[in-house]
């Protein structure tokens, strides 16, 4: 276990010596940079339900309002899987960290697939990795079991008599480590499972850097709303679930006596194993850094994609 801190990743590049014995003549280097910008989305009906046989002619890919030419579709489904898995561990969270444990380490059992990989961050007044990247589950099950209450002492009394605010869930931290510090660098389809009542208290920052940092990573937020009732007189937390989950492609959930916690589970789980994968070269060429707006449409109507909102391009070193 090791405390998640702030701060910038040191890239370290190495150098090629080429093992012929003779010195040869240096060629001419060309370098062609072509950018793709890749997008995953699900499709769902009237009713809700999941659209998983449309093509690519089925698709509209706009781009800040301009037509964008599809070269790459595919439906998602074996393409290697990273998921981050988030769990609120603060004070406010207490009751219900058994049952996170039980419910999550039964998703991973079944979402997980050869050559993907999962890691696992608990946050409280603090963020920790309990479980670096690795495809075993035993490994990720054994982190869960870790799982420990980590709030600040002092923070509330249990209700009905409320002595404060509580203090201590660095939410926003948390998603930024997991988007920067570990699914910048992987490849593939990446995930952050966030499970939370979605108050943060005490991340050093907002809740824009953190959607920020994982577009940059190009993940999707899937945020599980789950609280104690008796501690939701100080905010409800799910609009800010709602909206990092929505700018980067992802659900919102609400856990309920109708929709219990395994059950938001397995739609997480069939909605990942019916996504499609779209790629495109921008028509805008410009490596500035902005962000782009992003919208996925279908040609067939009464249907409604679930994408990203937008993408920051590269910006020329």
């Amino acid at each position: 276990m090791r405390i998640l801190a702030i701060g910038a990743a040191l890239a370290v590049m190495a150098g090629f010596i080429p093992a012929a014995q003779q010195p040869v003549e240096e060629l001419p280097k060309i370098t062609v940079e072509v950018d793709v910008v890749n997008v995953l989305c699900a499709v769902r009906d009237k009713k809700g339900g999941l659209v998983a046989n449309l093509t690519k002619d089925d698709f509209i890919v706009l781009e800040d309002g301009r037509p964008q030419e599809i070269r790459y579709f595919s439906r998602e489904t074996d393409l290697p899987l990273t998921i981050g898995l988030l769990v609120d561990v603060s004070k406010s969270q207490e009751s219900l960290i058994e049952i996170e444990k039980q419910a999550a380490g039964r998703f991973l059992s079944e979402v997980l697939r050869p050559k993907d990989l999962a890691f696992l961050i608990s946050f409280g007044v603090d963020a920790e990795l309990l479980q670096d990247l690795t495809g075993s589950v035993p490994l990720l099950r054994r982190a869960l079991d870790e799982l420990r209450l980590n709030a600040a002492v002092g923070g509330i009394l249990p209700p009905p008599v409320p002595t404060g605010k509580p203090r201590g869930t660095v939410l926003y931290d948390a998603v930024y480590l997991a988007a920067v510090e570990r699914l910048q660098r992987e490849v593939g389809r990446k995930v952050i499972v966030v499970i939370s009542d979605g108050v943060d208290v005490g991340s050093r920052l907002s809740r824009e850097e953190a959607i920020e940092a994982a577009q940059k990573a190009d993940a999707i937020i899937y945020a599980i709303h789950y609280a104690d009732p008796r501690y939701q007189f100080f905010s409800d937390g799910y609009g800010t679930l709602k909206r990092m989950a929505e700018e980067t492609g992802g659900r919102a959930f609400r856990v309920s006596r109708r929709q219990p916690l395994e059950a938001v589970f397995a739609e997480i789980q069939e909605e990942m194993r019916s996504q499609y994968s779209i790629g495109y070269t921008p028509t805008n060429p410009a490596k500035d850094g902005s962000f782009r707006r992003l919208e996925i449409q279908t040609r067939q109507k009464g249907l409604r994609v679930q994408a990203r909102k937008g993408y920051y391009a590269l910006k020329r070193s």
